[in-house]
């Protein structure tokens, strides 16, 4: 099992020197990835300053030569694929090819959509995700698109360079469980990170939900041709209990889980603060 940071994109995260900051701890401290969320407008969180993603990312790469740095989630449906393409190579570059991205519908979606005019219909929302998926991974090939769908149309149109990371990143996609449309989505990708209904964001997982979820996902893997398919979950772990930590984790593990995403309760007062944050990262990843 791999270990991350997860961040939110806002409050004393906002700032890219903070964020480098926080990158450079979790490398020295032995984690394995940095992921940031990716919010225009989460209301429930207003009055807060929101940083870029992509800007915040950039920062974490140039502070570290060696963890995986990514997005979880990237509401792809409220993009241009085609900026988002340039956005995500551009990052792989930096990075030297430490690239992960994570894609899903996003939300709040009445925040995220509504606010803005777009629409708040999951289903045309789903739409435009699934084919946005496909032009970006064909534009991070380096290839010439063609493309006339639904939702994008391309003509004729080249986005070189094409990603350091060949054929392209790493997707990993989020979608709640037991809903299983999202979970077939994530299996013809790289990696699923399932959102539980029983566990909100900072919570652990129930592992009997977990190993239903891994059964079926593995049900709709296609052939990978050895490729691995990661499981990521998340929740937050007591850093000085290790004995506790294991005890929360190790479950997870052997139910098929293959990262351990560390998060904040998302009521806490901790959520978007570098202190408390820094604390736990520096205390180092669980030890299984």
């Amino acid at each position: 099992m791999r270990f991350s940071v997860n961040i939110p994109n806002f409050g004393d995260f906002a700032d890219p020197r903070t964020v480098a900051k926080v990158a450079a701890a979790a490398e020295e401290s032995g984690w394995d990835g940095l992921f940031v969320w990716d919010h225009v407008l989460h209301r429930k969180h207003a009055g807060r300053p929101f940083g870029d993603p992509w800007m915040l990312l950039t920062a974490a790469a140039l502070a570290t030569s060696r963890i995986r740095v990514g997005t979880l989630v990237t509401p792809v449906a409220r993009r241009r694929p085609e900026q988002l393409a340039r956005q995500v190579a551009t990052l792989d570059a930096v990075s030297g090819g430490r690239v992960t991205f994570g894609a899903g519908l996003g939300g709040p979606i009445e925040d995220e959509y509504g606010s803005f005019g777009d629409t708040t219909d999951p289903k045309v929302l789903a739409e435009r995700l699934d084919e946005g998926l496909d032009l970006l991974r064909r534009y991070w090939s380096g290839d010439p698109v063609s493309h006339d769908g639904r939702h994008y149309r391309v003509r004729d149109v080249t986005l070189p360079p094409a990603t350091v990371q060949r054929p392209r990143p790493p997707v990993w996609v989020a979608g709640f469980w037991p809903n299983r449309p999202p979970m077939r989505r994530a299996a013809r990708w790289d990696g699923v990170v399932p959102l539980f209904t029983d566990a909100r964001h900072g919570h652990v997982p129930p592992v009997d939900q977990v190993r239903d979820l891994v059964a079926y996902v593995r049900t709709q893997c296609q052939d990978r041709s050895g490729a691995p398919f990661e499981i990521v979950l998340g929740g937050a772990t007591p850093g000085e209990d290790t004995a506790k930590a294991r005890a929360l984790i190790g479950p997870l593990a052997e139910a098929g889980a293959t990262w351990w995403d560390e998060r904040q309760i998302q009521t806490s007062d901790s959520l978007d603060r570098l202190t408390p944050v820094l604390r736990r990262i520096e205390q180092g990843p669980p030890v299984l």
